[in-house]
Formats: structure tokens, C-alpha cells, sequence
């Protein structure tokens, strides 16, 4: 693949990681994921240094596609926007916000790269509203912490930007807090979730968010993981089984179980296997699921005899050194025609 062209606003020759990369995006990122993305960084800050997927994948020995993934996946965390060629190849990679190198005002929430910043005037506008200044009190509680800036231009873009409500980002606090999520970046995706969701009222989040909890602690279960949360990685295959493929809960558990018989371990791609064959066989309920097993156990059935009727077969076709007339020998003849002839 050809080179690709690296290129961001800011201007510094420096290779530096911003701390909210290290705090907010690194912990429960795949590590090979962190390494292309440093990768990127020290690119980008070097001149003499150009970027490929074909030369990644030969530095860190991964598959193009393995270095692909990584970078649609930190372009999902809104770090990179990846910019394609007429080919659909990857042409140019832009570095985003708080992904940036070093020198980048972090002042700027993000939303798919395009959020606005709220000037100080504007600031001073949404908080004469009682219902902002009670907000922004909310979450300071909530928190613990006085709001930075940055966390109130947060705030803003969710009542502003994204149109919910004071009622339902207080929520969204409460959620994101009591599951243990303090960090505004990940508060921020649930967000961008709910909108996408069309998600506008209290009682809308919650019928959502049990749904999901409830689906997420069925994997959990079935795969028995427990004092952990799952990975970003391992909640995007549990929103593709159940929004993409539209498993529900139980098929979706059954086939984490079989997973777990079949290699002993929890392995989201075998179970992502399973469900995308039950996808195509148009399996949708647990007794489509017998009728499938059913049929495979009959077509293995069906195959036994056939295969013994092969090695049976086979084993009375004559065999190739003895197919020739045989000859029958008298050895004590043959014994005395030797000593008369000497």
C-alpha cells in the first residue's frame, strides 16, 4: 500500500501523549492498539518518518488488518478521523482533539470531531438558566470535584449540542457513576448512544439501560467473567449480536455457553461465529436452534454408513501386489529335483 499521509492542527515537532490518552482511552484499550496508535504519534512528529499499513504491519508482525482495526478503532474513540481514497483505501489519517500531539486546547469537547467550543459569553449565558446552574451543581456533587472547563463544555454540548434534557443528563450522570464510570469521555459516548438511539426522555434511558445491563451480565455470566468490566472491544461484539445480527438475550447467552465447551475459555470471536451462522440458517428462537442441531446430528448420522460402506469397499478391492495369478511351489520337490540335478 502506498504511503499515507499523517497530518494535524497543531504545529509542535515534539512526540508527546496527552495525558487524557494515558488516563481516559489507554486503560481499556487492546495493547496492540495502543502501540499503532504511539506508532502514529511519533510519525507524525518526525519528519524523515512516513506511514503505511504495510509497513506498521512489518514493525509490530501484524496482518494489514490488524493495523486497520486499530485505527478504525481509535477512530471510534474519536481520536482520528481516517480519510479515504477514491479506491476506498486508507489516503490520510487526522488527528482529533485531546488525540492530538502535544499543544492541543483540550478546552473542546468532541463529537465525531465536529463539536463547537463555547466562548466564555456563551458560558456566561447558559448559566444565567436556573435549570444549567442546577446541572452544573449536580454534577459537581455527583463528581465530587469542582468542574474544569473542559467538563463544562461537556456538559453544555449535551444540553446544547445534543438537545437532552437537564432531567436526562442528570441521569446520565447517575448511570455512568453508579456502574463505576466517573471519567466525562466515556459519559459523553453513552450520550452520543442516546441520541443515535433517539433516546429523549428519563424513563426512555432507563427501559435502555436495563436492557442493556441485562444483556451485558448475561454474557458476563455465561462466559464467567466477573471482577471485571467488559472491554470497549467486548461490548461492540455484544451491540452488533444484539442491535446488527437482532439476537436476543438467550440466544445470545447459548451461544457464549457453547463457546465455553467448545475451547474452555471466553472467546467473543468463536461465539461471534456461532451467532453469525445462526444469522444466515435464519435461526431467531431457541427451537430453531434444536431443529438446527438436529439436522446436523441426522446429516452426521447419514454420513456414518456411508463412510463404513467406503472403507469396506476399500478394504475388499484387491490389492494391488496381489493381483497377479499366485503359484503354488512343493518345496520338498523342489528340494530333491535340486540334489538329483548336483
Amino acid at each position: 500500500m502506498s504511503d499515507i499521509t499523517l497530518h494535524t492542527d497543531n504545529g509542535n515537532s515534539s512526540t508527546a501523549v496527552p495525558n487524557r490518552f494515558i488516563d481516559e482511552y489507554m486503560t481499556n484499550a487492546n495493547g496492540e492498539f495502543v502501540k499503532i496508535y504511539l506508532y502514529l504519534l511519533r510519525c507524525m512528529d518526525s519528519p524523515d518518518c512516513s506511514f503505511s499499513i504495510s509497513k506498521a504491519a512489518d514493525k509490530f508482525e501484524h496482518t494489514e488488518k490488524d493495523v486497520q482495526r486499530a485505527l478504525r478503532y481509535w477512530e471510534k474513540m474519536n481520536l482520528l478521523r481516517l480519510e479515504y481514497a477514491a479506491d476506498n483505501s486508507i489516503s490520510g489519517i487526522y488527528f482529533l482533539g485531546s488525540g492530538a500531539p502535544a499543544g492541543t486546547d483540550d478546552s473542546v469537547p468532541l463529537k465525531r470531531g465536529e463539536a463547537p467550543a463555547y466562548a466564555a459569553d456563551d458560558i456566561r449565558a447558559f448559566q444565567e438558566k436556573e435549570e444549567v446552574r442546577e446541572l452544573l451543581f449536580v454534577a459537581e456533587s455527583y463528581l465530587g470535584r469542582p468542574l474544569s472547563s473542559t467538563d463544562i463544555q461537556k456538559i453544555l454540548y449535551w444540553y446544547d449540542g445534543l438537545a437532552l434534557s437537564a432531567d436526562l443528563i442528570v441521569y446520565l450522570l447517575e448511570y455512568c457513576i453508579a456502574g463505576g464510570h466517573l471519567s466525562l469521555h466515556y459519559m459523553e459516548k453513552v450520550a452520543l448512544g442516546w441520541k443515535d438511539a433517539g433516546i429523549q426522555t428519563v424513563e426512555q434511558a432507563k427501559y435502555s439501560t436495563n436492557a442493556h445491563s441485562q444483556l451485558h451480565h448475561a454474557v458476563m455470566r455465561s462466559f464467567g467473567i466477573s471482577g471485571r468490566s467488559l472491554a470497549p472491544a467486548e461490548s461492540a461484539y455484544i451491540e452488533k449480536w444484539s442491535k446488527e445480527l437482532g439476537f436476543g438475550a438467550e440466544l445470545i447467552a447459548e451461544a457464549c455457553s457453547r463457546t465455553i465447551l467448545a475451547v474452555h475459555q471466553p472467546n467473543f470471536e468463536y461465539a461471534d461465529r456461532i451467532l453469525s451462522n445462526w444469522k444466515s440458517q435464519g435461526v431467531c428462537t431457541m427451537a430453531d436452534i434444536a431443529r438446527a442441531d438436529a439436522a446436523h446430528q441426522a446429516a452426521k448420522r447419514s454420513e456414518k454408513p456411508a463412510r463404513a460402506a467406503r472403507t469396506a469397499a476399500f478394504k475388499a478391492a484387491p490389492n494391488r501386489f496381489n493381483s497377479f495369478p499366485q503359484r503354488a511351489y512343493n518345496i520338498d520337490q523342489l528340494e530333491t529335483e535340486l540334489l538329483n540335478t548336483q
